[in-house]
């Protein structure tokens, strides 16, 4: 199944951890930029959706791919969600839209290998150690609901410790 937001939930913890040294949109766009592949499939109606592209190694290379166009993008996207925010009153979750370069690398690599990870657990047609294996021994390692729920957890978790971040530099102008 191609990408579903249940993906972002570890990603918005670590944004909740890391902060400005994690960029929460490049880890989305390269979570749909692995998608592109199984979607394909779909549309081709190809009986295997996850081949090269869902392998650590091309993991890697779709990390650089992302990393380098994610800024134009987090740039359009950010001005959006500004005025969004400043619109509804919640102006005080508006953040830089200077976008550190390790950090859109950070955000681009984790979620590239995160991708591969999540979706090795559950996609019987992945080899995830291509071209060295074929094997995938994180198939099947935690059931399919087990797997949601721990990244629904992981995307509330990370949402409500983002907005407490935010909200806490707001009042105190201390960032962590």
């Amino acid at each position: 199944m191609p990408f579903t937001p249940l993906h972002l939930g570890p990603g918005l913890t670590i944004k909740a951890l890391a902060g400005r040294r994690f960029s929460i949109l490049s880890f989305g766009i390269a979570q749909v930029a692995m998608d592109i592949e199984p979607l394909l499939g779909l549309v081709r109606g190809s009986s295997v959706l996850h081949g090269p592209t869902h392998t650590y190694l091309a993991a890697l290379a779709m990390a650089i791919v992302v990393a380098i166009a994610s800024p134009p993008l987090c740039r359009l996207i950010l001005r959006r969600w500004h005025q969004e925010l400043v619109f509804h009153r919640l102006g005080w979750l508006v953040e830089s839209e200077t976008l550190a370069p390790l950090a859109v690398i950070a955000g681009a690599l984790v979620g590239t290998i995160s991708h591969v990870l999540l979706d090795s657990i559950m996609h019987s047609d992945i080899s995830p150690l291509a071209p060295w294996s074929e094997a995938n021994a994180l198939l099947g390692l935690i059931s399919l609901q087990a797997l949601h729920q721990v990244c629904i957890l992981a995307g509330l978790l990370g949402v409500v410790g983002w907005f407490f971040l935010a909200w806490r530099k707001q009042r105190t102008g201390v960032s962590l």
